[in-house]
């Protein structure tokens, strides 16, 4: 098992930054890669970002490209998400999703979530 827990959400205007941080417990030896997800009121929930935890190899949601910045620090076994220009349009609550080596293309291990607001 994996525990994930999220934190850095809050109220931000339109054009700040925020950090967001999740970090792993448990056997995150397992962890073959991470993602940042985000699902917004009356949305589906959406791709945001992902790292792969051995090479940090990163890859990006169009939406989010060129804004937004994922890392990892293994010796914290902790991801990153941050979230530079944010635009109204990124209210959403934030949730860190692992994959284990074992599951092929599945996120199996989900955070509880931290909310982001943006106001215009």
């Amino acid at each position: 098992q994996v525990q994930l827990v999220e934190s850095g959400g809050g109220l931000v205007q339109a054009g700040g930054s925020l950090r967001l941080s999740c970090a792993a417990s448990g056997r995150t030896s397992s962890i073959y890669r991470l993602g940042w997800f985000r699902q917004a009121p009356g949305k589906e929930r959406e791709f945001v970002a992902t790292i792969t935890w051995g090479t940090g190899i990163t890859g990006y949601a169009d939406s989010v490209k060129g804004r937004f910045t994922i890392s990892r620090d293994n010796t914290k076994n902790t991801v990153y998400l941050q979230m530079n220009s944010l635009k109204p349009e990124d209210t959403a609550v934030y949730y860190c999703a692992a994959r284990p080596n074992w599951a092929a293309s599945t996120y199996v291990f989900w955070g509880q979530g931290t909310q982001v607001t943006v106001s215009s």
